[in-house]
């Protein structure tokens, strides 16, 4: 089976690392190319990625707003690939992805993995999402959270296929990470607590700030890290400051080696308001770091409350900051934490386990009519 992946990709991030890992344990069974919009050649990260482990992967040559000549020539590449199945990422991917899949005669879908709603701009393409979602033969949802919002938008071809981690990719702590680390503060803090996104309000990394603040106050031998970049990076840099924490809310901005940083924190915070299904939270719990998450999106089928962290609500920087506080005065919970956190994705959220989960739902697109209405938990 031929399968054509079309995406916008702006960096290698976890969608990107999604749609790579799948092809690779889809092999030999499927054989499949990654196409992404130029994005002015900042696709050209991904693309490389993709072909150092020997995944066939294309730049499409036309872009918005040449919308037509787009559409064409994600027709010419689904004929030349001879593919079976288009997989759409995105507004775009899905708008022009579904006019070419008719026009070529391929079965097409799409994969959801989340609204933000973050501006009016962002709110106007996924409206238009939602609008395309409606039209796909099948809607694939990263989480039951999603899920359940693409059927509220009126898309009843369902199915769930959660996101993965390979934890192999996260070895034990090291001293050198760990130094890395510790040198971002003015003395080495007794405890690390971690996190990471991109800088935008949907992340809610300003209520992580109050809450930081709150756990200084309790346990002042505790450091923040917050990795990533987006446009409220200065907000936030003056909200530490007028905190009081200059030096012990730190933001190094984006790192590509966080596989090697992760297993090195002693805690791992998510202070989102909306969430698809974080690959960040599969990451620290594949690297075996308890979780302190606000419960959002699909956050609650990956941390399981009370025994690989904790969930707390949204919004709340004294609920956020009361988990912390509490694994900062307790090792062992936060040890025995961290450990069934890396079993549990181990046992959950593997690639194979993915990969089986849409072998079936390509033989079904292929092999007969459109799949009846469904909403099912396909893997996880």
């Amino acid at each position: 089976m031929n399968l054509l992946h079309l995406t916008s990709s702006r960096f290698f991030g976890g969608p990107e690392r999604q749609m790579l890992e799948l092809a690779l344990e889809l092999k030999p069974h499927c054989q499949t190319t990654i196409a992404s919009f130029s994005e002015g050649g900042r696709c050209r990260d991904f693309l490389r990625h993709a072909r150092e482990r020997g995944i066939d992967a294309v730049s499409v040559a036309a872009d918005t707003p040449r919308l037509f000549a787009a559409k064409r020539d994600v027709v010419s590449l689904l004929r030349e690939t001879d593919a079976d199945v288009l997989i759409c990422h995105g507004y775009k991917a899905g708008i022009i992805g579904l006019l070419a899949a008719r026009s070529a005669g391929v079965a097409v879908i799409a994969v959801s993995r989340g609204w933000t709603a973050e501006s009016p701009r962002v709110r106007l393409y996924e409206s238009l999402d939602r609008r395309v979602l409606r039209q796909m033969e099948h809607v694939v949802c990263v989480s039951h959270g999603q899920a359940e919002k693409v059927f509220r938008a009126g898309v009843d071809r369902i199915s769930v296929i959660h996101n993965a981690v390979r934890c192999e990719r996260f070895a034990t702590a090291s001293i050198i990470s760990r130094t890395q680390l510790a040198n971002y503060f003015p003395s080495p803090p007794r405890l690390i607590v971690g996190a990471a996104g991109r800088l935008s309000p949907e992340k809610g990394f300003e209520i992580l700030v109050q809450a930081a603040a709150e756990v200084r106050a309790q346990c002042p031998d505790v450091g923040f890290v917050l990795f990533g970049d987006g446009p409220l990076r200065s907000l936030l840099q003056d909200q530490a400051t007028a905190c009081g924490l200059e030096d012990w809310f730190v933001m190094p901005g984006f790192r590509d080696d966080l596989d090697e940083l992760l297993p090195s924190l002693d805690l791992f915070c998510s202070s989102s308001y909306s969430e698809g299904l974080p690959n960040v939270i599969l990451e620290a719990h594949a690297a075996g770091v308890p979780v302190v998450a606000t419960a959002v999106g699909g956050t609650p089928e990956v941390v399981d409350d009370g025994q690989t962290g904790f969930l707390v609500p949204a919004g709340c920087p004294s609920a956020l900051a009361g988990p912390i506080i509490r694994l900062a005065s307790d090792a062992s919970l936060s040890e025995r934490m961290g450990a069934a956190a890396r079993d549990r994705v181990r046992e959950q959220f593997s690639f194979p386990a993915q990969a089986t989960s849409y072998r079936q739902l390509f033989d079904t697109l292929c092999s007969g009519p459109s799949p009846e209405a469904s909403l099912v938990h396909a893997s996880g």
